[in-house]
Order: structure tokens, then sequence, then C-alpha cells
């Protein structure tokens, strides 16, 4: 692939992950405030199962994948780990991530999964998200000497 070209398949195949992963989230009622706030009570365990199976089909993929030193076919980069420390930031927004997940019931990726079941309050949640994320983005932006991470766009 040249510089920045990605295979024409590389987003039709982003849309399918993603109908596949919202269709497993409502098959497996993870969209569903209700029952994330029971695993989180620990009264329902049903999620760690789900993402317990979810680890276990798509570990081995990555594993192999990232030691075989060849590039994804459709973005053209290289299969390979992102290295971050642990530092007080990730510890705060772990944190904070925890707190909010146990205020919503829900999780980003399931919270747009529970729109496609009918749940429009999420849309309250959502919308704090982004107002979270767009406002943790201004502090680091006015933050010194703070180093910018790449993202998946770059």
């Amino acid at each position: 692939m040249t510089d920045g070209a990605r295979h024409p398949l590389f987003l039709p195949l982003i849309v399918a992950g993603g109908l596949t992963f919202g269709f497993g989230l409502g098959l497996s009622g993870m969209a569903r405030p209700e029952v994330v706030l029971s695993f989180l009570q620990l009264w329902d365990l049903g999620l760690l199962f789900v993402m317990g199976g979810a680890v276990a089909v798509v570990a081995p993929v990555v594993f192999f994948a990232s030691r075989s030193g060849r590039a994804a076919p459709l973005s053209g980069r290289r299969y390979g780990r992102r290295l971050k420390s642990m530092d007080s930031n990730v510890l705060a927004g772990g944190v904070l991530f925890g707190v909010g997940w146990g205020l919503s019931g829900i999780c980003p990726g399931a919270a747009y999964a529970s729109l496609g079941i009918g749940n429009l309050p999420i849309l309250w949640g959502i919308t704090g998200m982004f107002i979270g994320a767009y406002g943790q983005g201004v502090l680091r932006s006015l933050s010194p000497g703070r180093a910018k991470e790449r993202t998946i766009a770059d």
C-alpha cells in the first residue's frame, strides 16, 4: 500500500465490525443498563462471560498478528502494540471511567448499541461522554509540555 492509502474494503469492514459488535451486545443483553448495573453489583456475572468470550476470540489473533511482523492487509500498517506506562493519568482516567460506568450503567460502546434497542434516554449519557472527552482534550491542549498522542486517524 502507498503512504496513507487504505484498502477499499477498510471502511466497509469497520462498519461490518460495528454491526457485529452492536448485534452481539444486543443479543447478550449487555446493551441494557440494568444488566450492566447488576454485574457491577455482582448479582449477575453474565457480562464477565461475554467479555471473556470476546477476549478468547480476539486474543490469539492479536497475539499472532503482532508477532508476525506483517502489515495489516486492509490498513497497510504494521501490527504492533501501543506501549503506555502506568501513570497518574491512566489511574485517574480509570477511576473516572469506573465512576461514569457506575452512574450511567453502561460503557461507551454499549451506550451506542443501547440506542439500537430503543434506549433513547442514554443520549444524555452519550452527550455527557462527548462533553467530558472534549473538556479533557481542552485541558490537555492547555497543559504545557504535553506530548500529543497519535490517533487512529493519523
